[in-house]
């Protein structure tokens, strides 16, 4: 015969105490976990159940999905006659100790279960040819309420009596483009408050001295192209590391100025070195997902235009067990340690 069992932990239709759920770390997960285990995750502070492909959270109104974003601008062109270089997208991020402009890395954002966030990529701005006044900012990116703001544009020398151009505001600045005359300098343009660095101002030294400034960086200003050496454009301000994907990255540097002999160097995460005789073809453009300024332009010199700037990029974290799986725009989805990490190189939404 059947014995009727009195103990408290066992008789849950008849007791209000409560029932003890097993409990440790992720890493002492049962090493063959069958569908329908639940324990409680004391690393995250999660009850978690294996579904019989992953282990999963449960989700109640205490346990809010964070998400953890990297989301930075498309950066600027270059300017298209002794030009100075574009600046590097802006920077925004919660994740790491910093954000771009040199400011403390922003807060998480919470997540609606349910809720589908929109995702835009700013693109680079498109390189101009010899001879063409105004180069193009980079476009914005977005995630939700966070707003990256475009690479600014390099000022450009035009010739005869037309006043050169200094560079233009945007996440990082522009660099200023070559002075009018012997010993005028040009002015770089500002970045964004919390986004990127100012750009470096272009200069006109004696006879065939001719210099754009660097673009601004997320983590450097661009270099004022007077500091640069004899005919050499300033160099593109450093753009920051972030290991939001698990791996350590640098995003949104600055492009390189023009110079008449030597063209100035892209900053460290996807700047475009600007051109001078001494060119290597290939290195004007700013790196596309990177946000990185494009180079500045020596008129006569292939490819006779200035570096494009590179596209944006955003990048989502949150913990695997909170991640839905459900996206737009084909986003790159991988794994690190217990998170999921979304890389979109192309608009598109996720759903929480």
């Amino acid at each position: 015969m059947l014995t009727k069992v009195t103990n408290d932990l066992l008789a849950l239709g008849e007791s209000t105490s409560s029932l003890n759920l097993p409990k440790g770390t992720t890493a002492q997960r049962p090493s063959s976990p069958v569908a329908g285990m639940v324990r409680e995750n004391t690393d995250d502070n999660v009850i978690e159940y294996y579904n019989g492909t992953e282990w999963k959270q449960v989700k109640t109104a205490e346990q809010p999905i964070l998400v953890d974003y990297l989301v930075v601008a498309g950066g600027a062109s270059g300017g298209s006659q002794y030009g100075g270089a574009g600046g590097a997208g802006g920077l925004r991020t919660s994740y790491g100790t910093f954000s771009g402009g040199g400011s403390a890395s922003e807060s998480s954002l919470t997540l609606a279960s349910g809720t589908s966030y929109t995702v835009i990529i700013g693109a680079g701005g498109a390189g101009v040819e010899y001879a063409t006044s105004i180069a193009n900012n980079g476009g914005n990116s977005i995630f939700d309420s966070i707003t990256s703001i475009g690479g600014g544009y390099g000022g450009y020398f035009f010739g005869g009596t037309t006043p050169s151009t200094d560079g233009n505001s945007g996440g990082s600045g522009g660099g200023g483009g070559m002075g009018l005359s012997s010993g005028v300098s040009t002015a770089g343009g500002s970045g964004t408050s919390s986004q990127g660095f100012i750009g470096g101002g272009g200069y006109r030294g004696s006879g065939a001295d001719y210099r754009g400034g660097g673009g601004g960086g997320a983590s450097q200003a661009g270099q004022n192209a007077i500091s640069a050496g004899g005919s050499t454009g300033g160099f593109g301000g450093a753009g920051l590391a972030v290991s939001i994907t698990g791996s350590s990255i640098v995003y949104a540097g600055g492009g390189g100025g023009s110079g008449q002999i030597t063209g100035g160097a892209g900053g460290s995460g996807g700047g475009g070195t600007g051109t001078g005789n001494t060119y290597n073809s290939g290195t004007i453009n700013g790196i596309a997902n990177t946000g990185g300024g494009g180079g500045g332009m020596l008129p006569y010199l292939p490819p006779d235009k200035s570096g494009s700037g590179g596209s944006g990029v955003v990048i989502l974290r949150l913990l695997t067990s909170q991640y839905s799986g459900t996206t737009t725009g084909s986003p790159t989805v991988t794994t690190d340690g217990d998170y999921t990490v979304l890389t979109y190189t192309q608009s598109g939404t996720y759903t929480a």
